[in-house]
């Protein structure tokens, strides 16, 4: 990673662009093909002097950073709750000092959420403190998310993997989910995390896959099991379905294709899939699928090496 030093007085920070955990490299990869210039680094948060790029990577963006000299506690305080509310810290240093200017804030208490469940819609600002008397903030943020992370009240009980996290947090996003009366196909849906998800919401689910599902996923008498190809699988010969969702492990370009022949298919209504990575990251592929109308690409909190692709049909 680029090691610019954050202390210059000349810095001016336009941007700031948080990474998951692990994946700082590769989110910085993306904004140098974005144009975002030279970064500095505070901890996960890659700050530009450009102004905000898209970044399909950041868990969050700070699209409207300033910089405050805030010579004690109470004054870093001060001058947030002047503009709002709700401030969320991004702490990668200075814990104990940012834990009194987070006592001098109005308290936010974000819980885990219960799926299914909607975002929060309370505007929501980032702050943190680059030294011990500098604080750079950002009115607005990508995500309404404290840090972009999502925690749930999780099932240890009945899903087959930990998959069905990743599909809780899209649906959450999406503000929608499936429900009685709709119905699904679960592409490569061994062994049944999200199959599991949305048949637990009432919907009918159809998994296709050469393997079999987890048994108390497979006896849900909401769901059916095709012992076929997810790839082999033509749309034409499929009924229309309120939702599509694929988790599998295939190369990125093979998923394009894939989502691009549903779409052109016109069977499936939503399409929810997760663009997962071998080796290097496919920054043209997940380009190319973010570029799709109708859809949007996000790396979600519960998401590894991977993207998650969101579609929707136009309904005009």
């Amino acid at each position: 990673m680029t090691a610019t030093d954050i202390t210059q007085p000349s810095w001016t920070v336009r941007s700031a662009y948080l990474a998951p955990p692990g994946f700082e490299s590769i989110m910085e990869q993306e904004l140098a093909r974005r144009g975002a210039g030279d970064l500095c680094w505070h901890g996960r948060l890659a700050l530009s002097a450009r102004p905000r790029v898209v970044c399909l990577w950041a868990l969050d963006i700070w699209d409207a950073p300033e910089e405050h000299a805030v010579p004690s506690i109470k004054g870093a305080a001060r001058i947030m709750r002047a503009i709002q509310r709700n401030w969320a810290g991004y702490v990668p240093t200075l814990h104990r000092r940012s834990a009194l200017v987070t006592d001098a804030l109005p308290p936010l208490r974000p819980k885990p959420f219960t799926f299914p469940a909607v975002g929060p819609d309370a505007h929501l600002g980032a702050w943190t403190l680059l030294s011990a008397d500098r604080l750079l903030l950002s009115r607005t943020k990508s995500s309404p998310f404290v840090n972009g992370e999502v925690p749930f009240v999780e099932n240890r009980t009945d899903p087959p993997s930990r998959a069905y996290l990743k599909l809780w947090e899209a649906l959450l996003r999406l503000g929608q989910w499936p429900v009685a009366g709709e119905s699904c196909i679960d592409l490569g849906a061994c062994p049944g995390g999200w199959t599991w998800v949305a048949a637990s919401c009432g919907a009918h689910v159809t998994a296709i896959d050469r393997s079999p599902l987890a048994e108390n996923v497979a006896g849900l008498p909401n769901v059916t099991c095709r012992y076929e190809s997810a790839f082999g699988l033509d749309p034409e010969s499929c009924d229309p379905v309120d939702w599509l969702f694929s988790d599998i492990i295939a190369y990125p370009t093979r998923l394009l294709a894939l989502a691009r022949r549903w779409i052109a298919s016109g069977r499936a209504a939503r399409i929810v899939m997760t663009i997962k990575f071998q080796g290097e990251t496919d920054h043209d592929t997940a380009d190319a699928f973010a570029a799709i109308p109708g859809g949007r690409v996000l790396h979600l909190w519960h998401n590894k090496h991977e993207l998650t692709f969101f579609w929707q049909r136009d309904p005009s």
